[in-house]
């Protein structure tokens, strides 16, 4: 039953789908997506990112999954939909292959840290907040005051360190010297038609262009080559009411922003 079940999926090209900010559940599913396309020997996979990034460890596990995958002999090919950015990007250069549609915001490679200096309001409603620490930085960040410059020193080193990875990550995916990588890396945004000029595309078309891709560089029948959907998020009762998708995509930005305050993220924030 196993075999047969093998036989079958190398004739087929996986298919797994990256929507939305990268955070711990979204690197759950795919992490055990990846395991089943190991298990099953699919010869290729088609990964759609639709993603403006999110937290450094998740896109990293990630991004080191696929490497994984790709070493055992699964070509990937990665399509860029609306967004890929920041983190979006990291994952997706793991990829053989890259496709973006010409008007796909790409890009915003670069680190950010955000923290909420609420000082001013806390004193002007009366509220301080009592500190006992064990180190002079145990509270960087702490919302009940502003960040001193050594702390401030402290976190742009973080912020560098995180930069550097970020870069050697896109380089060493793309084939790029980390200079070539660096003229672009300072967080701007590209279209798919721009990023494709840069080298940070291999081809711009629709995701059907990067499933017949997929199937070319696996050596599958284009026509014949099925996709199969492998690590889908599970839908709720409330999705199929009408905005209910819109309400979502909030709803999981705000979680992101409100969860990972005070963390290095790789989110691109329009």
């Amino acid at each position: 039953m196993g075999w047969t079940w093998r036989r079958k999926s190398r004739r087929r090209i996986a298919h797994i789908t990256i929507d939305g900010p990268i955070s711990g559940p979204t690197r759950e599913r795919v992490l055990k997506a990846l395991k089943e396309v190991e298990e099953r020997e699919f010869p290729a996979l088609l990964l759609r990112i639709d993603s403006p990034g999110g937290t450094v460890g998740d896109s990293q596990e990630i991004h080191s999954a696929l490497l994984r995958v790709k070493e055992k002999g699964c070509h990937i090919v990665a399509s860029f939909g609306n967004v890929s950015a920041s983190g979006g990007v990291y994952v997706g250069v793991a990829a053989e292959k890259i496709v973006a549609n010409p008007g796909t915001i790409t890009g915003s490679i670069g680190v950010i840290l955000r923290g909420n200096n609420l000082s001013k309001l806390l004193e002007r409603i009366g509220i301080r907040f009592e500190t006992v620490k064990s180190g002079t930085y145990k509270d960087i960040l702490s919302p009940d005051r502003p960040l001193t410059e050594e702390e401030r020193q402290l976190l742009q080193s973080l912020i560098d360190s995180s930069y550097d990875q970020f870069v050697n990550a896109v380089a060493e995916g793309r084939q790029l010297s980390c200079e070539e990588v660096r003229k672009f890396s300072d967080g701007r945004v590209f279209s798919g038609a721009q990023a494709h000029e840069l080298g940070l595309v291999d081809e711009l078309g629709d995701e059907e262009h990067a499933r017949k891709l997929a199937a070319k560089i696996a050596d599958l029948d284009e026509a014949a080559a099925k996709l199969v959907p492998l690590g889908r998020q599970k839908k709720r009762l409330a999705g199929f009411l009408p905005g209910s998708k819109i309400l979502a995509k909030l709803s999981e930005l705000l979680n992101l922003e409100l969860a990972n305050s005070g963390q290095v993220l790789w989110l691109f924030r329009p």
